[in-house]
């Protein structure tokens, strides 16, 4: 345990007024932080009195149990000292000399006045060793949820010796996260974890773990960023603060151009950050919320208009007629809908990799009041954390939220008193709904379903029924991004996961690696050595194999240890069958099934956790033509998961409007198989040509085709309320020579 983590705890109680004193004596828990805690460690004994000052009193946890009293004190921080007075047992005092002596530090007694921390330059950083750093910021992600309990933030910082490390913060709080507001700030981080990724250095926070940020303006005040009351700066974490400001704007380690705009300089199909003030939100669906911002200037181009019931508005809902031509309608996706709905209307915040999209007149549950020829401007803030994508809430006293409210000031001053009918304008349009006559039918029901087609108010009220035929446009359809709809799914238990991302896979590789523990590999298996694709080096691995002969051919199981995510794809592009593998109480065992149980060229396999005993084993091949997943999973003790495709979609006709579900049959639907989706580019541009055919962005609802569809109707095992839900069955795209 370092200095900086050192945490002590000691009892203390009041002198005794007089030696005929018969009632017990006041006690209290004295809890020390640091380096303060060690010196007190090293040099107090029983008996020995002691004078503390600059503490704080807390509630103490233990009073119950130890029946002490029921407040402790706390002792950390630059203006904690204790003072100590040695007790001599051969030379009893007296309680009043004792008491005089308390207040009389001993010679080289006193305790080191708050903790003195040393910082590492980040050159210097050595294997499983836990710093203290200073860096700037020359990317960060904002925190997102993992699938545990925690948030997870990601960094990469620089400093003087020009080295960059990348840095990842698991919290389970968002308040203790690195308050980082663009590229070019300060951050200071304590108790951070050195590890190795790809042979490049990488800190992970660790117990204690603390961080400070700051301006990276020269000249701006020195001001940590903080949610902690206690804290250590002196003078020379300042200069350090300022040594690195100057270094970095003489040196540009730093991006050479800023992404922040004004909404004045926004272009379209362009990427940018946007600080502004939340006027009003509202949800639009489970997956998708609108923020109304302003940043007090005007946009030239033609911006959306999205028209949201007044009831399901936060904030207000009407706004005077010139300063709705300022205000910015920004929808949000995904895990940013999260985000929003702790947002306050008046907040002060940066959208970072906002996208300028034309051309969106029709959104998934929106409806707009501009003609069909007006090209507005949409602000989309996709799903995930790409390129640091997300929302920050700024404070007030930051010197971009100082230049924002002096251009809203500006406008202000200029702007004219409401009128009555200007009010009743905005969120009170009636929406659009079909009109004009449809291009021809871009879908065939394959079904031989002797049923008579019903608009979509019919389906909804029949009960009875289980197939519908319909004929029906794409109103919407999620999610959006194609990745996104890509699930893993269950034939036994019927779950759907996602597929993990390789950030997060190669945590996973990363751990299994760093266990060395000996091990004793099967009887059947064969070691040796592998090289990375056009590298005559063998890799640091450690790897057995098996030949499995079948019918007058070969095929090779390699179960691989010890290597990285990257490694281990290198490896599937030139060795067909490869199963990550770990160590476990003297024993190989197959990785967690939260990774691929498999690698074979670019596809990846996966296990179901919940249906699995994955233990190793040697396949049989007896009687097969070839080695395949399925062989692999069964002698593994693997459940296999099925790649699919799932995703939602909203149907309209004249009568109504229809959610349903496209999975089942999604390949039949798109003609492709969605393993291929998964690995293979044409696949992928294939469905993606077929959305936008069936539900194209631009133009009016009027222009989309009208699909022939076979809808099956069902109820959802274990759902309480016992809905009625529906999905597409049935039914495939038509595919038109020139595609």
């Amino acid at each position: 345990m370092s200095k900086d983590e050192f945490v002590m705890k000691a009892v203390i109680q009041e002198e005794e007024e007089s030696t005929q004193s018969v009632r017990p004596q006041p006690s209290i828990n004295l809890v020390i932080l640091g380096a303060l805690a060690e010196n007190f460690n090293l040099r107090v004994n029983l008996g020995d009195v002691v004078l503390a000052s600059g503490f704080t009193v807390g509630k103490s946890p233990t009073a119950n149990k130890d029946k002490l009293h029921a407040c402790n004190l706390l002792l950390s921080g630059d203006d904690a000292s204790i003072y100590v007075s040695k007790q001599k047992p051969a030379e009893p005092k007296s309680p009043l000399a004792r008491k005089r002596s308390s207040l009389i530090p001993a010679e080289g007694s006193r305790a080191a006045k708050g903790p003195k921390y040393s910082y590492v330059h980040l050159d210097q950083l050595k294997d499983k060793s836990v710093v203290n750093v200073y860096g700037v910021v020359t990317f960060f992600k904002q925190p997102f949820k993992t699938r545990g309990t925690d948030y997870c933030s990601t960094l990469k910082i620089t400093d003087q010796s020009n080295q960059k490390v990348g840095c990842t913060i698991f919290c389970g709080n968002l308040e203790d996260h690195p308050k980082i507001f663009e590229i070019g700030d300060i951050v200071r981080m304590h108790r951070v974890k050195v590890g190795l990724y790809n042979n490049s250095p990488t800190l992970v926070n660790t117990s204690g773990f603390s961080v400070l940020t700051f301006s990276g303006t020269v000249g701006a005040a020195v001001e940590p960023r903080t949610r902690s009351k206690t804290f250590h700066f002196g003078k020379d974490d300042r200069r350090a603060v300022e040594e690195l400001r100057s270094w970095a704007a003489s040196h540009s380690p730093l991006p050479p151009s800023s992404t922040a705009v004004t909404l004045a300089a926004v272009q379209p199909n362009t990427y940018f950050d946007l600080t502004c003030q939340l006027l009003a939100k509202a949800p639009i669906e489970s997956s998708c919320t609108l923020l109304r911002v302003w940043d007090g200037t005007r946009c030239p181009q033609t911006l959306l208009k999205v028209i949201v019931e007044p009831n399901v508005t936060e904030g207000p809902h009407s706004f005077s007629k010139k300063k709705e031509g300022v205000i910015a309608n920004v929808l949000v996706y995904d895990n940013h809908v999260e985000t929003s709905r702790q947002l306050q209307p008046g907040a002060f915040l940066r959208i970072y990799n906002l996208r300028a999209i034309p051309g969106s007149s029709k959104l998934p549950g929106l409806t707009n009041s501009q003609p069909v020829e007006v090209d507005p401007l949409a602000f989309h803030l996709h799903g995930g954390t790409s390129y640091g994508r997300g929302i920050r809430i700024l404070p007030e006293d930051s010197p971009d939220v100082q230049e924002l409210k002096r251009l809203m000031e500006a406008f202000s001053e200029e702007e004219e008193e409401p009128s009555d009918s200007e009010l009743l304008e905005v969120f009170s349009t009636p929406p659009e709904y079909l009109d004009g006559d449809a291009v021809d039918h871009q879908t065939e029901r394959t079904c031989t379903h002797q049923v008579q087609q019903e608009p979509l108010s019919q389906v909804k009220q029949n009960d009875q029924s289980q197939v519908h035929h319909v004929r029906v446009q794409l109103s919407s359809y999620q999610p959006h991004r194609l990745f996104q709809a890509l699930k893993l799914f269950c034939s036994r238990c019927s779950s759907i996961r996602d597929i993990p991302d390789d950030e997060e896979l190669a945590l996973i590789f990363s751990e299994a690696s760093k266990r060395s523990e000996a091990y004793s590999p099967p009887e059947w298996a064969l070691s040796g050595e592998l090289s990375l694709p056009g590298d005559a080096s063998g890799s640091p691995s450690v790897h057995l194999s098996t030949e499995l002969m079948n019918e007058g051919q070969q095929d090779q199981l390699i179960f691989l240890k010890g290597c990285s995510l990257e490694e281990t794809c290198h490896l599937a592009a030139t060795y067909k069958n490869i199963v990550p593998v770990r160590s476990s109480d003297g024993q190989l065992a197959p990785l967690d099934l939260s990774a691929p149980f498999l690698f074979r060229g670019r596809r990846r396999y996966y296990g179901c956790k919940r249906c699995s005993k994955a233990a190793l084993a040697e396949p049989s091949v007896e009687g097969k033509v070839s080695l395949d997943e399925k062989i692999i999973a069964e002698a593994l003790g693997v459940q296999l998961l099925q790649p699919m495709l799932l995703m939602k979609l909203m149907l309209q006709d004249d009568s109504d409007t229809l959610d349903v579900f496209l999975w089942k049959h999604a390949e039949l639907f798109f003609g492709v198989a969605a393993g291929d989706v998964w690995t293979n580019q044409e696949a992928q541009s294939s469905v993606q040509q077929a959305m936008d055919a069936l539900c194209p962005a631009e133009g009016s609802r009027g222009r989309r085709p009208w699909l022939d569809l076979c809808l099956l109707a069902y109820r959802p095992e274990g759902d309480e309320e016992n809905r009625t839900c529906y999905q597409i069955c049935n039914t495939a795209v038509i595919k038109h020579p020139s595609e």
